[in-house]
């Protein structure tokens, strides 16, 4: 297959924009569902995480929950939406920023809100499967320090990176933490 046309990457485009609107819709009726696998006690914190495959692309997108009036819990929930919010921003703001530069303003915004910055990166490539096939090159395919290279710019086959941004907070001291994930760059 040769590199895709611009037909082509508007399509991807467009198929990934109602991806993400099909995962918060999904989110929307979490409730519906309400598995047995763990009881969730009355003063929990818990999130929902779905990674909804629409034409053959993983979407991820993820939530935080807190049951009972736990003051830190209700402010890390908070601060998961502030820090994806200013990490957008940056990643919008800057056509050129590194993978490396991303995690870093995302961290500092974590650590200025009082949280550690959890998991071994702040995001990845959307893709078929993309925490198994991250296009060869662990480095590149994540929104972590070793990753030198500009965000937007295009795969092996021609097409135009997507990512998504994945916030995990935590509170170590504490014990507890939350996620909020979604596309940074489509949405």
């Amino acid at each position: 297959m040769g590199a895709p046309d611009r037909m082509d990457e508007r399509l991807r485009t467009l198929s990934l924009v109602e991806a993400q609107r099909r995962a918060e819709a999904l989110f929307a009726q979490a409730d519906e569902e309400n598995p047995a696998d763990r009881i969730i006690g009355d003063d929990d914190i818990a999130f929902a995480g779905f990674g909804p495959v629409f034409d053959a692309y993983e979407v991820d997108f993820s939530r935080t929950f807190v049951l009972g009036d736990d003051p830190a819990k209700r402010r890390l929930r908070g601060d998961l939406a502030a820090v994806f919010a200013a990490g957008r921003h940056a990643f919008r703001a800057d056509p050129d920023i590194t993978g490396r530069q991303l995690y870093a303003e995302v961290e500092r915004r974590a650590s200025d809100a009082g949280w550690a910055l959890g998991g071994r990166h702040a995001g990845h490539l959307v893709g078929v499967d993309p925490h198994e096939t991250c296009d060869g090159a662990v480095a590149e395919s994540y929104i972590t320090p070793d990753n030198e290279r500009p965000l937007r710019r295009v795969d092996r086959a021609g097409w135009r990176c997507r990512w998504i941004l994945e916030i995990r907070l935590t509170d170590e001291k504490r014990g507890f933490g939350g996620l909020y994930e979604q596309l940074i760059d489509l949405t």
